[in-house]
């Protein structure tokens, strides 16, 4: 008996309660253009909705296997998943990013236009659903950093480390299992980042390609995305703990973080944010500003829980 040829990509979704919008990202797979033989690895990562379930009963076009494991977050999803995957590449998706069909083929290609070199790795671009309802809110921070960075890529053939987003990019398994994710980050933030880096340290690269493309169905409000910034700040010490050197880049100096500015104007921050929510106003200025609050609450916090564990050590 002849065994299957390894596929060229291993598409590795973490998953955890999104049953929502999972089989959309699936079925996007199963319509994928362009010849591109991959494989999909999900790891149920201890998903209570059904998950493990509508996984079962699937029977896709394409190969699929399944991995579950009690909840332990997305970074150690993604090392079951790439530990387990076959492919010369891995291509991380998230469980509520839907690949357009030409997904595939632009990663693909985008790699052998590079010679298929091992230390390049691949960034598309992750927009908005369409489904979701657009303001300039959401549009500002899916393009000026404060979630991805698209607009402020300077130079697509170097990318900074700091882009590295699961939600869409492919790199060499054969790196990643060399250098995985720290399971140590309590939140989904950070942690991506943060292998980004010590990807670079090994002389790898990132390429921005944006004809890959990812619809991004995470429903985001400012309340939402304020509680956000706050865990990103929490588990922004935990970054610092493993590489003290990018203090200032996570805004953290060898005393800790900054106060925290004025509770009271930061009521009258928040009142104005809430007022003009529904607006068309383009506020980049007031965002930031309200948002660095919360991500300051966070650093203290996890300044607070995290540094004094060292302490103790």
């Amino acid at each position: 008996m002849s065994s299957s040829p390894e596929p060229e990509f291993s598409i590795v979704i973490p998953t955890h309660d999104r049953l929502d919008v999972l089989p959309e990202v699936l079925a996007a797979l199963g319509a994928q253009e362009g010849g591109v033989s991959f494989e999909v690895v999900v790891v149920d990562d201890g998903s209570s909705d059904g998950t493990a379930e509508f996984l079962e009963q699937l029977r896709p076009a394409f190969p699929l296997r399944v991995l579950r494991q009690a909840n332990q977050g997305p970074a150690a999803a993604r090392n079951a998943g790439v530990a387990a995957a076959r492919g010369e590449w891995v291509a991380f998706l998230g469980d509520d990013t839907v690949p357009d069909p030409g997904w595939i083929r632009a990663h693909r290609e985008a790699h052998r236009r590079r010679e298929d070199s091992p230390l390049r790795g691949v960034l598309g671009y992750t927009g908005w659903h369409p489904r979701l309802r657009l303001n300039p809110f959401l549009r500002y921070i899916n393009e000026y950093g404060l979630q991805f960075g698209y607009a402020i890529i300077e130079d697509p053939e170097h990318v900074p480390f700091n882009f590295f987003y699961t939600s869409n990019i492919s790199l060499s398994r054969r790196l990643l299992l060399e250098v995985p994710f720290h399971v140590d980050f309590p939140y989904p933030a950070w942690e991506d980042i943060e292998v980004g880096y010590r990807l670079q340290q090994k002389g790898f690269w990132i390429v921005y390609e944006p004809a890959a493309r990812v619809a991004h169905d995470h429903p985001t409000s400012f309340p939402r995305f304020r509680e956000r910034q706050e865990k990103a700040g929490y588990s922004a010490v935990v970054f610092y703990r493993l590489h003290p050197e990018l203090g200032p880049f996570l805004g953290l100096g060898p005393g800790g973080p900054p106060p925290l500015p004025s509770a009271l104007r930061q009521r009258g921050l928040e009142i104005l944010v809430r007022g003009l929510q529904n607006t068309q106003l383009n506020l980049p200025r007031l965002w930031e500003e309200t948002l660095r609050f919360h991500y300051i609450r966070g650093l203290q916090r996890g300044w607070r829980e995290r540094m004094g564990e060292t302490k103790e050590a």
